[in-house]
């Protein structure tokens, strides 16, 4: 495990020697069309200025050493007092095109700004931020259209004392990247709206919820559908409804089954009332018929779903007991049922599984393997990530990047959230309310909020082999409204989500929209 401080310790007196070091050229003399020592492997350990790099700010603060992800050595930047550094190369010669800078990085978090750049490139600076990661390597990826010849890789930081990252194994190619999925799950809006919920933009006027995220930049609406909620919210008639509107906003449509009449997840997958003591049999056809049933009013109304998820956070199966993982053979046939049904009403639509704890390798490889041997169709995977319960980035992006080259499928983020706050605006406990349950190096603000879903946003966006689809925010529209909390039995249940929301307790969409305008 890296030990940050035991390494700085080490480094102090060459770093305090560095300090004195000046600002070398804004280029190389030298520039060449491919990058060089992108492994920073040729000086060794404690190079002030590596070879093929140039150095520009606090140069003491910039410095190779040992530890490197893929040989002996990286790049850090680090300095006992506040700092601003860019370690940088140009290159020039290049063929007009779209390149992509891939690089391995390790960050503890603090800074004004730590970022890798692509930048004079003829168009406008791409630049992607280090996410907070102390121990385990991210992999990250920039991409850029060059259109005079030319262009400069960057790495940088704007630092306070103590503040660190490190880098390694930077590469840049003919390529590019981006994310074809920004979206959100908005399925509890048509009841807060019932409720008097109100909806702001980030000035103040009131205006429809669809409309502010579509112009914040969300692409992507997600839906649940329940068969026969006690409160009669989230069923056919109220998807067919929102459905209408967000396809009115040039959006694309996720519709969501839990094949219950409730929360359907890890811990729960239970069977709609309608359907119990029916048959393993007669449970393949309620599954193909609801979903049919659904799909088919989706399309007949002109707003075909674009995505289908055949049941929610499945880990253990889904209408249980008939179809859990103690028996795949059956839960295969369900799925299948589902997969079916998904693809008699459009052949276009993608279906897709979602399973929870999205940073569990060794669970999802259990659960795809057994899928795949039972002759599961499915086109994509979906995972819910939340980093206070899923485990680190890093675990994240391993399990994500194992589950599309492992079944040579796209993957995305079903679910994931992050609070600006973490006091409640209801009677309710929020479900993340304490400082020690957030993610080093991510606070309940705006701004943590805003980092973390840019940070996800850029881990699904460096998927191998352009897998990466993209990312849904869990969920956006569900505030503090009396009336509508998570029990849909009971009026009076509060909700433990709504300083997770894209909208602040003043009503006003929050900065963290921000993400939906990732590349």
């Amino acid at each position: 495990m890296f030990h940050p401080r035991r390494t700085l310790r080490a480094l102090l007196p060459p770093l305090v020697a560095g300090l004195a070091l000046t600002a070398l050229p804004a280029q190389q003399a030298t520039a060449a069309s491919t990058l060089t020592n992108g492994g920073f492997e040729t000086d060794g350990s404690g190079t002030a200025t590596p070879s093929g790099w140039s150095e520009y700010g606090d140069t003491g603060a910039s410095y190779t050493e040992s530890g490197g992800r893929g040989g002996g050595h990286r790049l850090s930047h680090w300095s006992s007092s506040a700092y601003r550094v860019e370690t940088y190369q140009y290159l020039s010669g290049l063929t007009p095109g779209d390149y992509r800078l891939t690089a391995w990085v390790r960050s503890g978090g603090g800074q004004k700004s730590a970022h890798l750049a692509l930048k004079n490139c003829g168009g406008p600076e791409q630049r992607t931020d280090l996410p907070v990661s102390d121990s385990g390597w991210i992999r990250i990826v920039v991409p850029v259209e060059v259109t005079g010849n030319q262009c400069t890789v960057s790495v940088t930081s704007d630092a306070n004392a103590g503040n660190w990252i490190n880098v390694d194994d930077i590469t840049f190619a003919p390529g590019t990247s981006g994310l074809a999925v920004k979206g959100a799950d908005i399925s509890s809006l048509p009841k807060s709206e019932a409720m008097g919920g109100v909806y702001r933009s980030a000035s103040g006027g009131t205006g429809d919820a669809v409309a502010l995220l579509r112009s914040a930049g969300m692409n992507y609406a997600r839906l649940k559908v329940w068969v026969d909620p006690a409160d009669g919210y989230n069923d056919k008639a109220h998807v067919l409804a929102m459905a209408e509107r967000i396809k009115a906003r040039g959006m694309k449509l996720l519709v969501d089954f839990h094949y219950s009449d409730a929360w359907a997840d890890p811990g729960k997958q239970n069977k709609p009332a309608a359907w119990a003591g029916h048959s393993y049999g007669q449970l393949k056809k309620d599954v193909y018929d609801h979903t049919y049933d659904v799909l088919h009013a989706l399309k007949a109304q002109g707003t075909t779903a674009d995505m289908v998820q055949v049941g929610n956070e499945i880990n253990g199966g889904m209408l249980w007991n008939e179809g859990s993982t103690d028996n795949w053979p059956q839960l295969a046939g369900l799925l299948n049922s589902g997969y079916d049904a998904v693809k008699a009403v459009d052949r276009s639509t993608v279906a897709a599984l979602h399973l929870a704890e999205g940073g569990d390798l060794e669970g999802t490889r259990w659960w795809f393997d057994n899928a795949v041997s039972h002759g599961v169709r499915f086109d994509a995977i979906g995972l819910s990530y939340y980093g206070y319960w899923h485990g680190t980035l890093h675990a994240f992006q391993t399990t994500l990047d194992d589950a599309a080259t492992r079944y040579g499928k796209p993957v995305f983020v079903a679910e994931t959230a992050y609070p600006f706050r973490l006091d409640s605006e209801d009677a309710l406990e929020n479900i993340i309310d304490l400082d020690s349950e957030l993610v080093p190096g991510y606070p309940a603000s705006p701004t943590g909020q805003t980092r973390w879903m840019n940070d996800v946003a850029s881990i699904v966006e460096a998927v191998p082999h352009g897998h990466g689809l993209g990312v849904f925010y869990w969920e956006a529209t569900w505030t503090a409204r009396t009336g509508n909390g998570w029990d849909p039995a009971d009026p009076s249940s509060g909700n433990g989500w709504e300083n997770q929301a894209l909208f602040g307790y003043d009503d006003r969409l929050l900065p963290a929209t921000a993400w939906f305008r990732h590349r």
